[in-house]
């Protein structure tokens, strides 16, 4: 088979798909999709508005939930151009080294919104656990450390993954499996040594998941352990009731990404469709849900909300 290396011959191209077997009907298709960005976009910007312009919601939680909802806006954005230009205009040809920065944004955001799921739960913790120390505890000078901490973490982890893929060499028909760039999908197009790669993403995976889902997990034991000594019902409700949305948050997050990449590495022979569809709802349920999510649940935010919505202009003066 004829391979193209990426340091010796012109970049390789790949082809990037809409959804298998639906193709005539993509137009009709991106309508739906129109719609959720839509409302991802506009569910997002506007917690993020509200957050920034209400001195009242000036608080660690919704600092945090301010960048939840940027880095939802950065996953939305990071891949609505490419998915949206295949189902209007059919244009599936996409470089390697466009390929490699869509993968910097769609895996960083990604890696970012574990870090900060990791630090609404240690808001949540220390709310709940040990709300005398809570303010001093989550300082802004804290707060920025944590997410300083997040960004490094990015950086150092998906740097040199995506480096890694200027050394491979890749097979001629570069059919991918979805309507952007996804790091393991790139690794099966390769027709050279890709375990420098595998070994540095397990590396990643070790680094992101494999350490924050058993932090959040241990920071709700503590949380549950310290809501059941709590004598009174009435105190129990609402302290778990402070919870709910984030675990909302964290559950519309990893069960899409551990299902996606449980269906890359053992559905080989599941239709391609199901593994499009997948690949979709794990990219977009997140940041469509968490902005309503939140707004249901918390109360302070809903009012915000609503003041924002329904402010009237001020009358003209005579």
């Amino acid at each position: 088979m004829v391979t193209l290396s990426n340091l010796t011959s012109p970049l390789p191209s790949f082809h990037l798909i809409g959804i298998p077997g639906l193709e005539a009907a993509h137009a009709w298709i991106s309508i739906p999709f129109c719609c959720l960005y839509a409302i991802a976009l506009s569910g997002n910007s506007m917690i993020l508005f509200v957050i920034i312009t209400e001195q009242s919601l000036h608080e660690p939680m919704y600092y945090f939930l301010s960048m939840l909802s940027a880095t939802d806006l950065g996953l939305i954005v990071s891949t609505m151009s490419t998915t949206l230009v295949v189902l209007w205009f059919d244009l599936r040809e996409i470089s390697l080294d466009g390929c490699i920065v869509q993968m910097f944004f769609l895996h960083g955001f990604t890696v970012i919104e574990t870090g900060v799921l990791v630090a609404m739960a240690f808001d949540r913790f220390v709310a709940i656990c040990d709300p005398l120390r809570y303010s001093t505890t989550l300082t802004n000078a804290r707060i920025l450390q944590i997410v300083l901490l997040i960004l490094m973490r990015m950086i150092v982890l998906l740097v040199p993954a995506l480096l890694l893929l200027k050394r491979l060499s890749f097979c001629k028909m570069n059919v991918l499996s979805h309507s952007y760039c996804y790091h393991p999908d790139i690794l099966k197009l390769a027709c050279s040594d890709t375990k420098p790669n595998s070994f540095w993403g397990l590396i990643g995976l070790i680094l992101t998941s494999g350490i924050d889902i058993p932090c959040i997990i241990i920071s709700y034991i503590m949380i549950i352990h310290s809501v059941l000594s709590i004598a009174s019902p009435k105190e129990q409700q609402k302290a778990f009731t402070t919870c709910v949305s984030h675990i909302g948050a964290v559950a519309i997050f990893y069960i899409p990404m551990i299902s996606l990449s449980m269906v890359h590495r053992f559905g080989q022979s599941a239709p391609k469709i199901i593994q499009t569809m997948m690949a979709n709802i794990y990219l977009i349920l997140p940041p469509v849900l968490n902005p309503i999510i939140y707004s249901l649940k918390a109360t302070q935010l809903r009012e915000a909300l609503l003041k924002l919505l329904l402010a009237k202009d001020p009358p003209l003066s005579g």
